[in-house]
């Protein structure tokens, strides 16, 4: 398994390129996909924790003709393992090579168990490799050493959320050459520095206080004190903002940390501004449309 698992790894690297993007359910509007296809990103990945059925995922899939999509992710405690095999398999017969399905423990302030996750996720991929989902369709949302090991041996790679790039780095020192590492980062493609933290903000500062987030990033040597999302400093630590160039070095930042593909959640200034600041950032990252 590990020669078609590597092949497999080898082949989506060029077919993913290295820009993606991620957006959160249920806040895929109208039009917004076929978006991210034409721009030129190479993969959707869907957040907040699609229902087990998939039926998000199936109905993006069949409004675009290429584009890949992705989980990002599925929630282990929320979603029964038997049932996502299932519709893992209908939407790849109907979808072939399209799907990839990223599954994770959430965060442990909503469900108690995901506080020790390892021993769950180990048994979840057990069913879903039992019921036929192969490793080569699958990814791990993953932090911590030990998930970052396991992702690397069981999974296409790794799907960090909420990191910056010395996370990257360590996490490509974990995984080794061969697994995926998909990062997500938050974009908003705003010039003005204050603006752009405050637009960023509201939707951060919940996660700064998350246990798995916050130990994540004191683990990188950051100061409990410093993981304040009032402070520009922890903005800026994990979101990009600027004009295209400063969006390019922020997004690329992850790239040269050891990244294969880095996954842009464009925050804009309000919903109006979705699809207009999604063009700016396709344009700053010097994605072609059409392409």
């Amino acid at each position: 398994m590990s020669a078609t698992l590597d092949a497999e790894r080898a082949r989506l690297r060029t077919v993913f390129g290295p820009y993606g993007v991620w957006r959160g359910r249920p806040g895929v509007p109208a039009g917004f996909a076929e978006e991210v296809e034409q721009l030129g990103f190479g993969s959707l990945w869907l957040g907040g924790s699609p229902a087990a059925d998939l039926a998000a995922i199936e109905e993006i899939l069949a409004r675009t003709e290429r584009l890949l999509v992705a989980t990002g992710i599925v929630n282990v405690w929320t979603a029964d393992a038997a049932q996502v095999a299932d519709s893992f398999h209908r939407i790849d017969a109907v979808h072939p090579g399209r799907f990839i399905l990223g599954v994770g423990p959430g965060h442990p302030e909503r469900v108690e168990q995901a506080a020790r996750p390892y021993g769950p996720l180990v048994e979840y991929l057990d069913v879903l490799e039992a019921r036929g989902v192969p490793a080569s369709r699958l990814a791990l949302a993953a932090l911590g050493d030990r998930v970052l090991a396991l992702a690397g041996e069981r999974t296409l790679g790794a799907h960090p959320y909420f990191v910056p790039p010395a996370h990257t780095v360590r996490a490509r020192s974990v995984l080794g050459p061969s697994p995926l590492l998909v990062p997500e980062v938050r974009v908003a493609p705003e010039a003005d520095a204050a603006a752009a933290r405050d637009r960023l903000r509201a939707g951060m500062a919940p996660y700064f206080a998350l246990a798995n987030y916050r130990n994540n990033l004191l683990r990188l040597g950051c100061l409990d004190a410093e993981l304040d999302a009032e402070r520009d400093e922890a903005i800026d630590l994990v979101a990009v903002h600027g004009d295209a160039a400063g969006i390019r070095a922020g997004v690329d930042a992850h790239l040269a940390a050891g990244a294969d593909h880095v996954l842009a959640q464009v925050v804009p200034a309000s919903e109006d501004e979705l699809l207009p600041d999604l063009r700016r950032v396709a344009a700053a990252l010097g994605l072609a449309p059409g392409a």
